[in-house]
């Protein structure tokens, strides 16, 4: 049995280095050690008093200490995780890339009126678990021991819950967008044969070997079980 630091070790290094950080933010601002304020997505203060810090910090925040917040960490350490040490597997950089697009998205969304968001970090950590079904259709999910499910199915399970508990729709739909813009791009659309325009930028491959002192980013075929219909799977990797 591993002990927690070795469990924590052994996280793949995005998924690792992103949760990490969503805890640490948001401890700090329960602690009252950074004002929420300060860190929050306010577009009249990113353009005009150029604090451009906001683009990023806000998607750190994962909302007060609650069961959901938990439920957001342990979404980035499983869902996160999977797609890391599989589809992405020896592809650190790709999942950056997915993760830099990602955010892109949701900032591009957020900035619709109707869409306005001061923390996109929720969006984020949902678009994950979107693309995660995407990838893994056919898995089985138990959820509370009382409903099983294929895994494609596991975002609009999520959704269903959320309007039971009367938590806001907004951020997990604004991750259903990203995430499928993203998996057709960069996926179903090169699979129809078309041109594959998220192909990952060099300056991120030497990002990711910066930060975190990888060796060659391999983007070898991700070995899983082909499938048809709503349920098809990702095969191959495209993004070479």
């Amino acid at each position: 049995m591993a002990t927690p630091g070795e469990f924590y070790r052994s996280l793949p290094p995005v998924s690792k280095a992103y949760g990490t950080i969503c805890l640490l933010t948001t401890t700090a601002v329960q602690l009252g050690l950074i004002d929420l304020d300060y860190i929050v997505l306010i577009p009249n203060r990113v353009f005009r008093n150029f604090q451009i810090w906001r683009l990023i910090t806000n998607f750190f925040f994962l909302g007060n200490f609650s069961i959901n917040f938990g439920i957001r960490l342990l979404m980035i350490a499983r869902y996160g995780v999977q797609l890391e040490r599989g589809p992405f597997d020896r592809r650190t950089a790709d999942f950056l890339w997915m993760m830099l697009f990602g955010s892109f998205s949701l900032l591009i969304l957020s900035l619709i009126p109707p869409l306005n968001s001061l923390c996109l970090g929720i969006s984020s950590v949902f678009m994950l678990v979107y693309v995660w079904s995407r990838e893994f259709p056919n898995a089985q999910i138990n959820i509370y021991g009382l409903v099983q499910l294929r895994a494609f199915y596991l975002p609009w399970a999520i959704l269903v819950l959320d309007v039971i508990f009367g938590s806001p729709l907004l951020p997990d739909l604004m991750g259903i967008v990203a995430g499928h813009l993203y998996y057709f791009l960069a996926v179903l659309h090169p699979l129809a044969g078309g041109r594959n325009i998220l192909k990952t930028p060099v300056w991120v491959h030497k990002l990711a070997r910066s930060l975190w002192v990888l060796g060659p980013q391999v983007n070898a075929p991700a070995e899983q079980s082909p499938t048809t219909g709503a349920f098809r799977g990702r095969s191959y990797r495209l993004n070479r």
